[in-house]
């Protein structure tokens, strides 16, 4: 009796994150995406690591 308790509450789980991934379709992939390119500076072009800002002024993304 409790491993079916336990396969029907992951089985409503599995129907919750299907419906959630129908009504939203960009919300969970956009939060665990990496970004693909690695941040620079929009003034000089050189990498940024951190949030710090590069050292001509330019601010970090």
């Amino acid at each position: 009796m409790l491993l079916k308790i336990i396969f029907l509450f992951l089985a409503a789980m599995v129907l919750v994150a299907l419906i959630g991934r129908a009504l939203f379709p960009t919300a969970l992939p956009r939060v665990m995406q990496k970004r693909v390119k690695a941040p620079v500076c929009k003034r000089c072009g050189r990498y940024l690591i951190g949030t710090k800002t590069c050292d001509c002024g330019g601010k970090a993304k």
